[in-house]
C-alpha cells in the first residue's frame, strides 16, 4: 500500500541559489494519455506525478532541475528491452486500459531511464565539461547541520506485480553545500535489479556543481549470496551490484551572461557510446 503523498511545496534560500521542492497529485489519467502519445509511449507509470519537480536555480536565471517528463524522454524505446514471461502478460492488461485498437508497440515497460537532471536558464546555462574530480564523500560524512531536506517521487510503477520501477529526487542542505540524489531503481523480479544514481554536490565557495552518474546492474541469478530481503532495499543492495558506466562531469558557472538556446534533450540523458 503507499503512503498518502500530500501536495507541498517548500523553497528555501541558500545563498545566491533558490530551491524549490514540489510535490503534488498523481497525474489525471486523461493528461496522462496525452503526454503519453506526446512521449509515444503506449502508457506511463502507473504513479506519474508530472507536477513533481526539484528546482535548484541561481538568481542570474542559471540552474538545474528535475522533473518526470524530462526524465522519461529519456526512456529507450527502440532497444534494451527486458525479455520476461510477464512481458506480454503485462503489456496485454495496460493496452486494455487504451482507448484504441492500434496494436501496442514495442517499448521498454521498465521505463529505464539514464536522466541526469535538465539545465536551466535562457541567457545564460551551466557549462558540462568531463571532469576527473570526483565528489569527496568523507566531507560529506562529516557531521553539519541539515538545514533543509525534501524527497520528492517522479515516477513509480509496480510492473504488474512483478517488480518495481521508480525515480525519486532528494537534496539536503548544510552550511557549507547542498547535496542531491537523483535515482532511478528497478526491480524485475526474479529477472534482474538495476541502480541509475545521479549524485550532485556544489560546495558554496566554488563556482561549479560536480555530477556523477553511476549506472549498476546485476541479474537476480548472480546474487544467491545476497538475502532476498535486501531485493527491496535501494540503499542495502547497491553494494551487490556491479558497476557498468561511470560518468563525472563538472557544471561550471557562466563567466557571462551571453545569448544561448535552452538546454537540448541531450544535455538530460547520457549519450550512447
Amino acid at each position: 500500500m503507499h503512503p498518502v503523498f500530500q501536495s507541498s511545496r517548500r523553497d528555501f534560500t541558500f545563498g545566491p541559489w533558490k530551491l524549490s521542492a514540489a510535490r503534488t497529485h498523481i497525474m489525471k489519467s486523461a493528461q496522462a494519455e496525452r503526454l503519453a502519445d506526446e512521449l509515444h509511449m503506449p502508457s506511463l507509470p502507473e504513479m506519474m506525478f508530472g507536477d513533481n519537480i526539484l528546482r535548484i536555480q541561481h538568481d542570474r536565471g542559471f540552474g538545474i532541475e528535475f522533473n518526470a517528463t524530462d526524465a522519461l524522454k529519456c526512456v529507450n524505446n527502440c532497444q534494451g528491452m527486458i525479455k520476461v514471461a510477464c512481458a506480454e502478460e503485462w503489456q496485454e492488461s495496460r493496452s486494455e486500459t487504451e482507448h484504441t485498437k492500434e496494436v501496442v508497440k514495442p517499448y521498454d515497460w521498465t521505463y529505464t531511464t539514464d536522466y541526469k537532471g535538465t539545465l536551466l536558464g535562457d541567457t545564460a546555462t551551466l557549462k558540462v565539461v568531463p571532469t576527473t574530480e570526483h565528489i569527496n564523500t568523507e566531507k560529506l560524512k562529516a557531521r553539519e547541520q541539515i538545514m533543509f531536506f525534501e524527497e520528492v517521487l517522479l515516477f513509480e510503477d509496480e510492473l504488474h506485480d512483478h517488480g518495481v520501477s521508480s525515480l525519486s529526487v532528494k537534496i539536503r542542505v548544510m552550511p557549507s553545500s547542498f547535496f542531491v540524489l537523483l535515482r532511478f531503481f528497478l526491480r524485475v523480479d526474479g529477472v534482474l535489479i538495476r541502480m541509475n544514481d545521479t549524485r550532485l554536490h556544489h560546495e558554496a565557495d566554488k563556482a561549479y556543481m560536480l555530477r556523477e552518474y553511476t549506472s549498476r546492474e546485476s541479474k537476480i541469478s548472480s546474487l544467491k549470496h545476497v538475502p532476498p530481503s535486501l531485493f527491496t532495499e535501494p540503499n542495502e543492495i547497491s553494494q551487490y551490484l556491479p558497476v557498468k558506466e561511470t560518468i563525472c562531469e563538472k557544471l561550471e558557472f557562466p563567466e557571462k551572461l551571453e545569448p544561448k538556446a535552452e538546454a537540448s534533450l541531450e544535455t538530460m540523458c547520457v549519450k550512447s557510446k
